[in-house]
């Protein structure tokens, strides 16, 4: 109950603090509609680069032109033709699905009939299923083009034959019976005889899940201003001591554990109180505007865990900073700095796969990143409370760390 009464007194001087609900409460909505707009310009540029391929043409012949030509007008992918070491860096830069060479000497060699090589280079960052796609692509052209070249060598040969016959039975010349091939191979490719046409099951509207990049700023923000609130708990701490209440506190009928409590619990359940407004906001209000909505549907009981854990967390990390900061200076200056700093580092406001991409595992170090994590893997990918349970573990480590820092930095006397 003394733990309740601390809790309670700090809540209703906080309800007064018009900026501390403005910056916990209305900020975060407006970082959020901010940086969808951003983030799903960020999605669409990512799907269009996988759909890029680039060649190589190392031949310069007809066949490798021919080659080219046919798979840029497949539509199936966006041909781009580059050297050799452009093409690498398109692809380290992730910019392309991957490069197809064309070997030098390409043309002749298929006009001799002589096996050949394409080599198709795909990098360790591309999807899957498009390297699949394209892959499928150019070996279907390549089929098709070895196909046309061997109907031809067969024809080329029955006319050369044809030509020791007499006069009276040769119908036809080489040169015509090729260009009436070459007509129906052309033929071919724009009205083929047989075409194949999908038919996909209707779906029912509410069951499609419509998630886009630009979700991850609900998740994103939440994380990042749920943690901005462990500066108003260090910052009522400090408060209470320059006024001399915290002495009153100490001296009071509890001991510093207590204490402790009754310091972390109004930022424990305003934490709690902010994940509720911010996740309303992502599912219902963005729904309002015409935004793609965050499905909180999708795992309710695993966004309750995080959000628990995450609140914990947070409050812990406001016991930390009360015990190493000493002056007012000191905790707006190390809060803005540490926070801000771990929320750029965790994925805050940059998605994971971003980071992941480029920093590695560095983001791992703090808890920002497990907590990012978490939330992406339940309601971006769809992943189970049992796919979680790292992410819970590490914040719950982090949590106590926090607090064990907090307690052993913590001045009492003063």
């Amino acid at each position: 109950m003394n733990s309740i009464s601390v809790a309670f007194k700090d809540l209703q001087i906080m309800i007064k603090d018009r900026g501390t609900l403005f910056q916990l409460f209305v900020l975060p909505l407006l970082f959020i509609l901010v940086f969808s707009g951003a983030l799903s310009a960020i999605g669409e540029s990512e799907v269009i680069s996988l759909s890029v391929l680039a060649v190589v043409d190392m031949d310069g012949g007809s066949a490798a032109q021919s080659l080219i030509q046919k798979l840029a007008s497949d539509g199936s992918l966006t041909v781009q033709s580059t050297s050799a070491s452009e093409a690498q860096s398109l692809l380290d830069e992730n910019k392309v699905i991957g490069f197809l060479t064309i070997p030098g000497e390409f043309t002749e060699n298929l006009h001799i009939r002589s096996p050949v090589k394409l080599i198709f280079k795909t990098g360790s960052e591309s999807s899957s299923q498009k390297v699949e796609s394209a892959r499928l692509v150019i070996e279907s052209i390549a089929a098709d083009m070895t196909l046309e070249s061997q109907i031809t060598a067969s024809l080329q040969q029955m006319g050369e034959m044809q030509a020791n016959a007499p006069q009276e039975y040769q119908v036809f010349d080489t040169e015509r019976v090729l260009a009436q091939a070459h007509s129906q191979f052309e033929m071919a490719q724009s009205r083929p005889l047989i075409e194949v046409q999908q038919a996909v099951p209707q779906q029912n509207p509410e069951q499609v899940s419509t998630v886009d990049l630009s979700q991850s700023a609900v998740p994103g923000f939440t994380v990042l201003f749920v943690f901005m609130a462990a500066q108003t708990t260090a910052r009522s701490i400090f408060e209470e001591k320059k006024y001399g209440t915290f002495r009153r506190l100490v001296a009071a009928p509890l001991n510093k554990t207590e204490l402790m409590i009754g310091k972390i619990l109004p930022n424990f359940f305003t934490a709690l109180v902010q994940i509720l407004v911010i996740f309303a906001f992502g599912s219902i209000g963005m729904r309002l505007l015409g935004l793609t909505p965050m499905p909180i549907e999708k795992s309710p009981l695993g966004v309750i865990l995080v959000a628990i854990v995450l609140a914990l967390c947070s409050s812990a990390f406001g016991i930390a900073i009360a015990g190493i900061a000493r002056t007012e200076n000191q905790i707006g200056g190390l809060s803005t700095l540490l926070l801000w700093g771990m929320g750029l580092l965790g994925g805050s406001l940059i998605p994971l796969f971003i980071l992941d991409r480029f920093l590695g595992p560095i983001p791992m170090i703090v808890p920002h990143y497990w907590a990012n994590r978490a939330f992406d893997d339940m309601l971006i990918r769809g992943l189970g409370v049992t796919n979680i349970a790292l992410d819970l573990a590490v914040l719950l480590t982090f949590s106590l760390l926090f607090f064990v820092i907090g307690l052993w930095r913590f001045d009492f006397e003063r």
